[in-house]
């Protein structure tokens, strides 16, 4: 019989200050529960077709891939650093943001996710990721709010 592999804990990041404030808390969940995480974040293909200078050189382009690979790293360094204590595993995954943390969520025991707060009407026509997250993900689901204080500055 193997040994059961520690609790996994899953964040979503997107680079936002939410997103970070997420994989903070996250990090802080896993020192307390011997967890380790996995921050997700998501990428998709740019459809708008005058979304590159038809000048900039084809091996000059960056791949919507590899951007949110650099994105993902330079987010995780700047919320808890290259050291966080505790495993910290990236993961970059094709498909809309609710989807990719839908599905992760089916091998997690927790699912992270920030939100800018916003409710009522605006939410309902946003269509917050956050939100379906909480609706249809397979774990428990932490929804780290944003600092009020810090959305004011």
């Amino acid at each position: 019989m193997s040994e059961p592999a520690e609790p996994l804990i899953v964040v979503g990041v997107d680079g936002s200050k939410h997103s970070k404030e997420a994989l903070r808390w996250a990090v802080r969940q896993a020192k307390a529960t011997g967890a380790r995480v996995h921050a997700v974040m998501s990428w998709e293909w740019n459809t708008n077709p005058f979304g590159v200078a038809p000048d900039v050189a084809r091996a000059e382009l960056v791949t919507a891939e590899e951007a949110a690979r650099l994105k993902l790293a330079d987010t995780v360094a700047e919320a808890v650093g290259t050291s966080p204590g505790v495993p910290v595993f990236r993961r970059v995954e094709h498909g809309a943001p609710a989807r990719v943390l839908v599905e992760a969520s089916a091998e997690a025991e927790l699912t992270v996710v920030g939100t800018r707060g916003y409710g009522g009407i605006k939410g309902a026509l946003l269509g917050s990721v956050s939100q379906q997250v909480v609706q249809y993900a397979t774990s428990t689901v932490v929804v780290v709010r944003a600092d009020p204080d810090a959305a004011a500055g």
